[in-house]
């Protein structure tokens, strides 16, 4: 599983690093909060572990901003141990709270609960080959695109280009991107390519493919499928 680490003091940021690698864990490292939104948006992290006190964006602020986008468990670190702000960090959307200097023993015991809470609950998503957003549901094993409970024809390479973003649901992809995950090859001017088929798709998994409510476009970055 993968745990982002968030602190501007890089000495607790590595020790941190050396206990969780040791119990099995990937980890990404942020110094400010900016940096962890900046992770959180583009890797797919399991857990974080926010410091409040930080430049540029504290951790409240960024803790309240990642709680617009994703429910992930996250525990915030402080050298306070006042109750104010554990009870602020906990309203603006943290699970857990530890004190520094914390025992190493307790922080992973604290991680663990998190993560294992996350599971249990189902809010980790499982990936099986089949994957949803609202009423689509594409099925890699069946190699079916359901919507609204109707099963709509596509070709292999309408089938790929929605198979990589409701996989990836929320996660915008470039069009260099999607050609290259879909047609395995380097992508040179895959401009209108791409854009052809994301409008055929549009056409028919869309009830308005001018409004559309699945396949969004991010201007000038490329498209994703909106995690509904």
């Amino acid at each position: 599983m993968n745990v982002l680490i968030c602190d501007d003091d890089r000495e607790i940021v590595g020790a941190i690093e050396v206990y969780l690698k040791n119990e099995g864990y990937n980890i990404f490292k942020a110094y400010d909060g900016i940096e962890a939104l900046d992770i959180v948006r583009k890797e797919e992290i399991h857990l974080i572990l926010m410091d409040i006190m930080m430049p540029r964006m504290d951790g409240m602020r960024a803790t309240m901003k990642i709680r617009e986008e994703k429910n992930i468990p996250i525990i915030m670190l402080s050298a306070k141990s006042e109750d104010y702000d554990k009870i602020t960090g906990l309203n603006v959307g943290a699970d857990d709270y530890i004190t520094k200097p914390f025992n190493p023993l307790e922080l992973i015991a604290r991680v663990k609960s998190q993560l294992r809470r996350y599971v249990n609950l189902g809010s980790m998503e499982i990936k099986t080959g089949v994957y949803k957003s609202g009423g689509l549901i594409v099925d890699d094993g069946a190699k079916t695109v359901m919507v609204d409970g109707e099963q709509v024809p596509v070709t292999p390479i309408e089938f790929g280009i929605l198979k990589l973003l409701t996989e990836n649901a929320g996660k915008v992809f470039s069009m260099g991107k999607i050609y290259e995950a879909v047609w395995n090859e380097p992508s040179f001017s895959p401009e209108n390519t791409v854009a052809v088929h994301v409008r055929r798709i549009r056409e028919k998994i869309e009830i308005n493919p001018k409004d559309p409510r699945y396949l969004k476009v991010v201007w000038g970055i490329g498209y994703k499928i909106e995690k509904i």
